[in-house]
């Protein structure tokens, strides 16, 4: 999805990126296995999981502040359903003035 939001040119540039638990540290290089999108780690100080109110596999869609406009949680929507797709990419499109 990533590659297809790049090739549309945007007013706003869109960055997928991942955000582990901060209790998950030990678990990170089995998340990345045969991934290439950023992988951050949550730390005791920001706590971002908790102050976004995150589920597991939460899409949290931010604006060009970093304050969160939506969830699109991925469980309940998967991604290998065309019309999950497509909503989260109009949802990230709309996010980015596009």
């Amino acid at each position: 999805m990533q590659n297809e939001l790049d090739a549309r040119k945007l007013a706003r540039e869109i960055s997928i990126l991942g955000v582990n638990q901060v209790e998950q540290v030990a678990d990170n290089e089995l998340i990345r296995e045969g991934r290439d999108i950023p992988w951050l780690q949550d730390t005791w100080d920001e706590l971002v999981w908790g102050s976004w109110h995150v589920e597991w596999r939460d899409v949290v869609i931010l604006d060009p502040d970093n304050q969160k406009i939506t969830t699109y949680n991925l469980t309940e929507h998967n991604l290998t359903d065309p019309a999950n797709y497509a909503e989260l990419k109009a949802l990230l499109i709309e996010a980015a003035g596009g």
